[in-house]
């Protein structure tokens, strides 16, 4: 009978910490600690999924426990220990998960046996994975045993959500932050296992697994082992784009030949063709940026290290990348962020996303392609014409003299006919091109065009029209001067006589040509003051023209501080104090008809 089928995530599980892919800071230090035999009580390993955590921890537990470590500090799996480790038979190391077990009961019966001595070993190891499952209650009947435990045990905790963990438990831990696993590392190890197991596989496929594994080791050893079912042990490119059905950069690279040549019809046509395999539209639409932001890393050899892209495909990239400007790729991406935000608010996703491409379609007609290789200016013709240079003089028509009074009239010197026929051929062109540069500009703004920003569009036009006047500098004599204006300006209100008195009893000094300071002699007064500073400092600015004065007020240090006597205040002096802090109260006063008796 043939051998059991193991998937290759459990056949080529990680044996000792040199074969642990991706995670070299963390097997580092468990490999110097136990050298020093400076190993803690309480570790916890965390991190996303699939990178090695459970894996780590059966590795530390069978090192420290193994009879003839190597010089790399190793185990040798050929001790006692390390066999029934192999086995899974061991009695000195125990694995718990939290998920299923995550009563105080549980625990309990946990930290009943720490207090049995290993008999084979020096240390008894507890793995507890998915820590972050356990129930409070359990967490804390857990705190005593894990902060003290034995000398002989060490407690292993595994989790995907430390957040989730109570900080008493990550005070008494020793942390490791396992990272996901770069793509080139996978890629380097599903080849190994791929020459180990005598599959055909092309680089350009495994770097596709990679990249849909998302930094998980065990989901691209899945995945890997699917696509070799499915292709019967030659794993290629296409083979790899098929099974995962994804759309893979010839439909992207189609694509942008299609736009870039504003071939509506192409475009249209090539999404029906994704739309009929099934393709969702954001995907398509998050996919295609992707694409033009590999293009845009090309664009620059230091942000080459940035790309994810296989090695076979990155000379294509480097290619297209001179064929496209850098503003297109930029405003591509920007009209394509826009479109994956409202995709899932749009109720026509079809048409939200043909449009789309249309505007990426008309979006080249704005940009120059001057700075694009020659070969780019063959394929992709900039839409903006160049200046047509004439051969020959070309004679612009006579303007209409108008009808003026014989006094009025001014003298002109007029080319006689002579110097018209002598004029050199070589000549009209820069003649030409003066009288084309002394063409007077459009008069006017230009007009806003309709869509997205039309508001601000007008709103800036208007901003821009304003002609800037100049801003006057603030002096002491001035600020005393607007002063006092401002306080005859309340004055000339009968309802607003009593803020102007109190007002007048303040004085106003320059700290700076941007600030101004209000000194109040009493606390009434600085009330007053308050409730009318804001109103005093845009009152500044209009006349001077300063939108950056600033406009404070404190009480005179120099005046003697005194406590306002309330009952010497009448009902209306302190409704006009409350007025002056709300202006809104008089308004509700008015409304309602109320007296103040």
């Amino acid at each position: 009978m043939s051998a059991q089928y193991l998937v290759s995530a459990r056949k080529y599980r990680p044996q000792t910490f040199d074969t642990v892919v991706g995670q070299s800071h963390i097997t580092t230090t468990l490999k110097n600690a136990i050298k020093s035999n400076h190993l803690a009580h309480a570790y916890l390993f965390c991190g996303p999924r699939g990178v090695g955590k459970t894996t780590c921890a059966r590795i530390l537990a069978k090192t420290i426990n193994c009879e003839r470590p190597t010089a790399d500090t190793e185990a040798c799996g050929t001790c006692e220990t390390c066999v029934t480790f192999n086995e899974n038979s061991s009695f000195n190391v125990f694995e718990l998960d939290a998920a299923s077990n995550n009563s105080v009961d549980d625990i309990r019966s946990l930290t009943e046996q720490v207090r049995f001595a290993p008999q084979i070993g020096k240390y008894k190891v507890y793995i507890i994975d998915e820590v972050h499952m356990l129930s409070a209650a359990a967490f804390n009947a857990f705190l005593k045993t894990l902060e003290e435990p034995p000398p002989y045990a060490i407690f292993i905790l595994a989790t995907t959500e430390k957040h989730k963990i109570l900080p008493t438990i990550l005070s008494r831990c020793q942390i490791f932050d396992f990272k996901r696993i770069q793509t080139n590392d996978i890629v380097a190890h599903l080849n190994d296992i791929c020459t180990k197991e005598n599959l055909s596989a092309e680089e350009a496929g495994l770097h596709i697994i990679a990249q849909k594994s998302e930094g998980c080791m065990r989901d691209a050893l899945s995945i890997m082992d699917r696509i070799s079912s499915f292709s019967n042990g030659n794993l290629t490119y296409e083979q790899t784009v098929e099974h995962l059905n994804l759309l893979d950069a010839s439909f992207y690279f189609k694509q942008l030949d299609a736009v870039m040549s504003t071939d509506v019809a192409s475009v249209l046509l090539q999404l029906e063709s994704v739309y009929q395999r099934g393709f969702e539209g954001d995907a398509i639409i998050n996919g295609f940026a992707e694409h033009l932001r590999d293009l845009l890393l090309c664009k620059d050899s230091k942000m080459t290290m940035l790309l994810d892209i296989p090695e076979t495909h990155k000379r294509m990239f480097f290619e297209k990348a001179q064929m496209v400007s850098l503003e297109y790729l930029v405003s591509a991406l920007n009209i394509l962020n826009d479109a994956e935000i409202n995709y899932k608010t749009t109720l026509n996703k079809r048409l939200h996303l043909e449009v789309t491409f249309i505007k990426l379609c008309y979006l080249n007609n704005v940009f120059d392609t001057s700075s694009l290789t020659e070969d780019a200016k063959k394929k992709y013709p900039s839409p903006i014409a160049e200046p047509v240079v004439p051969s020959a003089p070309v004679e612009a028509p006579q303007a209409k003299r108008q009808e003026v009074s014989p006094e009025k009239q001014p003298e002109l010197p007029t080319p006689t006919e002579a110097t018209v026929k002598t004029t050199p051929v070589a000549s009209a062109a820069p003649a030409a091109a003066d009288a084309i540069a002394s063409t007077p500009p459009p008069i006017g703004p230009p007009k806003p065009k309709l869509g997205k920003g039309f508001l601000e569009q007008l709103q800036a036009q208007a901003a821009s029209t304003v002609v800037p006047q100049e801003t006057i500098v603030m002096t002491q004599a001035l600020a005393e001067q607007l002063y006092a204006a401002y306080i005859e300006k309340l004055k000339n209100d009968s309802d607003k006589l009593l803020q102007a008195t109190n007002l007048s009893n303040a004085r106003i000094i320059l700290n700076s040509p941007e600030e101004m300071m209000v000194l109040c002699n009493s606390n009434i007064s600085l009330i007053y003051v308050v409730g009318n500073i804001d109103l005093f400092r845009d009152y500044c600015k209009q006349e001077t023209h300063n939108k950056d004065l600033r406009v404070l007020a404190q009480l005179d240090p120099g005046a003697e501080k005194q406590a306002p006597k309330l009952q010497s205040i009448s009902k209306t002096e302190l409704f006009d104090m409350m007025v002056a802090q709300n202006p809104l109260l008089k308004q509700l006063k008015d409304q309602l008809r109320l007296d103040l008796g």
